[in-house]
């Protein structure tokens, strides 16, 4: 039993209190929100640094398979990989449509792809130039491709 009470008072926060609660919320809704203000800058930068190394993980293996049998993978012979035909060109893929299904990139925005170089970018911010990334094909048998990705700031890729 609770004797500090009277009869027919009533229990609750005064209006200081709230307020100070308020105060103290947007205060930390201050401050936690430019840290999550930019997570799509951070995913798009992410997502083409995957790429990068779905590529390069691609062309190492359909390397590998050159390797096994350089006399029989002429350029333009094609491997399948993955279920899909892949283009030699000098031992490596070639910068082609069949190298995104390879390296299963097909969600990706193909800004260009001529044989030689191929860039790739997220969904939504095709325009942008930084926000990619290339693939330049092998120009020898004794050189492997250039995969580059365009930024390393996740602001490029808003």
């Amino acid at each position: 039993m609770n004797k500090n009470l009277k009869p027919g008072s009533q229990g609750g926060f005064t209006l200081i209190e709230l307020i100070v609660v308020i105060v103290i919320l947007g205060i930390l809704a201050a401050t936690a929100l430019p840290k999550f203000a930019n997570l799509n800058g951070d995913a798009r930068l992410s997502s083409i640094q995957a790429a990068r190394g779905a590529l390069s993980a691609t062309s190492a293996m359909v390397h590998g398979k050159y390797l096994i049998n350089p006399a029989g993978a002429a350029d333009n012979t094609m491997l399948n990989v993955e279920g899909t035909n892949v283009v030699y060109k000098n031992g490596y893929p070639a910068a082609d449509d069949n190298l995104i299904a390879a390296a299963g990139l097909g969600d990706y925005t193909k800004v260009s792809a001529d044989g030689n170089v191929l860039v790739l970018a997220p969904k939504g911010v095709a325009s942008n130039a930084d926000c990619r990334v290339t693939y330049t094909a092998a120009s020898s048998t004794t050189s492997p491709p250039t995969i580059a990705v365009g930024t390393t700031n996740s602001a490029d890729c808003q």
